[in-house]
């Protein structure tokens, strides 16, 4: 039976989302109603289209299905490197399976852990709507009867979600390269970047430690916005069963890829099975996301990007829904920040397959869903597995082998999930409690107010931290700076955690996926730059971060009454690219919403 929290919160989305779903499904049959789409190129339109192909004659028989190639391969991303070949590796595939297929064109992908604490950062939310634009310009050629999907990082896989759904009436497989091998261990990374931040040893010493974490191709192995995003493709069913952390160029990871092309060539119009993405991706699959990220203690990154996937499907989810969800969905898996563990030996204790297993036993699932494996979640419950006559599928395991690392149901490292919602006179926001120490689950103290995060990096180095104090980092929201993660902050306010302070920050700005041990209400709406309540914050003011009660309050009785601080859009406004961004700084919606301008 399924969890009555979960069955009323899909109910409540259904409802909300009435309208804009069956507009959205609507518009999906009719793009859908002629059939295969090449057949209504004309013959120069075609010529044009395979001109350069070996196989141009194949491609002119609409006979044989087309797939189109939706890349964000860069070597700058390691996650991104092992795609370099994929290309090759699916037109074979797709020739075998009796298709063809064709690299229908690029998007950018760039590298968060490149541009922390940069002003390049200022440009990485938005770079999911740049690519959601660039897909949406490679699928307008209309020449595809289905689409393999390239990404993995953080705002990559979003933006191709957001394009993938919006052409909703083609067939879409998403196909993931895998993490890299486990090197230094994280929460080693994590010690020697604090003991740099305080001093303590010298910057040879942190690259060393850097270089040995970051090692080779493949996702970084920690449990961050990349890793939640593979996580999510299984649970939405956009991945083959147990493909997200089979790591790259291994046979499995070859034979995965394949296997994920030759259904892709058959679940397109032309033949019996048409699987047309927009279907797959319902409001019981952003549930079913949802309860992923919470039961995995995901990335709060996903908490603006689940809302924008689904507002370009028609589906309007909010804050509520993610908190009520967290509240009936316990902590199963520690995995780095939450605990030492990487993906790699999460994936060996169980991994997702015993994890959906798990939920769905407890109800916490729906199982009744499409995905690109067959109807039903629970296919997910089973592992690849590569022998002598090639690829298949076994059962999973019913029982985790490393109970640090992964729980049942019955026995969970938290009784609700991650990631919880605040609300209160400072505005709505979001905190991941589930690396936070408990007595650090409410953080009442006076407030140091800070309009940007080297303005705290040099309080911290004048050791003007001297009490408890809740940092507050205003005008960071999508309209004042494009919400750049604030991670870099993370070693800095961890030493004075250490120091025994207690400290907490709040912004209306992002964390990293990867952010950990420090309490921190982020995504604070309505943002300073809009004249929410952060802008009328004094140093000195009694703030109080209560993830307890679900509470984010100024305890100054007349500080709403004030005139708010403004922002000067000018010290944002050019470097870096930031002056190309100008429009989506502008027209931005709020966090909550999603934070985005394309949908």
């Amino acid at each position: 039976m399924l969890h009555d929290t979960i069955a009323r919160v899909t109910d409540r989305i259904r409802e909300r989302s009435a309208d804009s779903r069956g507009a959205y499904l609507d518009r999906l049959a009719r793009a859908a109603e002629d059939g295969p789409r090449r057949a209504h190129l004309s013959c120069g339109n075609q010529a044009h289209a395979y001109a350069a192909m070996p196989d141009k004659l194949d491609l002119a028989r609409t006979a044989r299905p087309n797939i189109g190639i939706v890349t964000a391969y860069n070597d700058m991303l390691s996650a991104h490197q092992p795609y370099e070949r994929y290309p090759d590796l699916i037109r074979k595939a797709a020739h075998d399976a009796g298709a063809t297929a064709q690299v229908a064109g690029g998007v950018p992908a760039m590298c968060d852990g490149v541009t922390q604490g940069r002003a390049g950062m200022e440009l990485s939310l938005f770079s999911r709507d740049v690519i959601a634009l660039a897909a949406g310009v490679a699928m307008s050629h209309d020449a595809f009867d289905a689409a393999v999907w390239l990404g993995i990082c953080d705002k990559i896989v979003p933006g191709l979600v957001i394009a993938a759904v919006t052409f909703g009436h083609v067939p879409a497989v998403f196909l993931p390269g895998g993490p890299m091998p486990s090197g230094l261990p994280n929460d080693e990374k994590a010690r020697v970047r604090q003991e740099f931040a305080a001093g303590r040893v010298d910057r040879s010493a942190l690259m060393a430690a850097e270089m040995a974490s970051y090692h080779s191709p493949g996702t970084c192995t920690f449990y961050g916005t990349a890793n939640s995003n593979q996580m999510l493709m299984e649970f939405m069913g956009l991945h083959l069963p147990g493909a997200s952390f089979v790591n790259p160029n291994t046979p499995l990871r070859d034979a995965l890829t394949v296997a994920g092309v030759a259904r892709a060539a058959a679940i397109t119009r032309l033949g019996n099975d048409w699987l047309p993405v927009g279907t797959v991706l319902d409001e019981r699959a952003f549930v079913n996301g949802i309860v992923g990220l919470m039961a995995t203690g995901g990335s709060t990154n996903l908490v603006i990007h689940l809302p924008a996937m689904a507002r370009a499907a028609g589906i309007i989810l909010t804050l509520q829904d993610f908190h009520d969800i967290s509240q009936a969905v316990p902590l199963l898996a520690r995995v780095y920040p939450n605990g030492l563990a990487d993906v790699n030996h999460f994936h060996a204790a169980g991994g997702l397959g015993f994890l959906i297993g798990q939920l769905l036993s407890a109800g916490l699932l729906h199982d009744d869903v499409r995905t690109v494996a067959g109807d039903g979640l629970d296919r997910y419950t089973a592992e690849p597995r590569l022998g002598d006559d090639g690829l298949h599928w076994v059962a999973g395991t019913r029982d985790s082998l490393n109970d640090r690392i992964l729980r049942p149901h019955a026995d969970p490292f938290a009784a609700t999930g991650g990631l919880h919602m605040l609300d209160g006179n400072l505005g709505r926001a979001v905190t991941k409690v589930s690396a936070v120490k408990p007595d650090l689950h409410v953080v009442e103290a006076p407030a140091r107010i800070f309009d940007d995060q080297d303005a705290v990096r040099t309080a911290f180095q004048a050791g003007e931290f001297t009490q408890d104090t809740v940092v507050v980092v205003r005008f960071q929201g999508p309209r004042a700076n494009g919400m750049p993660e604030l991670h870099s902050l993370t070693p800095t306010l961890s030493v004075l955690l250490d120091r025994g302070l207690r400290v907490a920050l709040v912004t209306d700005g992002r964390m990293s996926g990867a952010s950990g041990k420090v309490p921190a209400a982020i995504h604070v709406s309505p943002e300073a730059a809009t004249g929410g309540p952060l802008a009328r914050l004094r140093d000195g003011d009694v703030v109080r971060v209560d993830a307890v009660s679900g509470r984010l309050d100024c305890l100054e009785p007349d500080f709403l009454s004030r005139t708010p601080a403004t922002h000067d859009p000018a010290r944002n406004a050019h470097g870096m690219g930031r002056e190309l961004f100008a429009a989506f700084r502008a027209h931005a919606r709020p966090a909550e919403e999603g934070a985005g301008l394309v949908v």
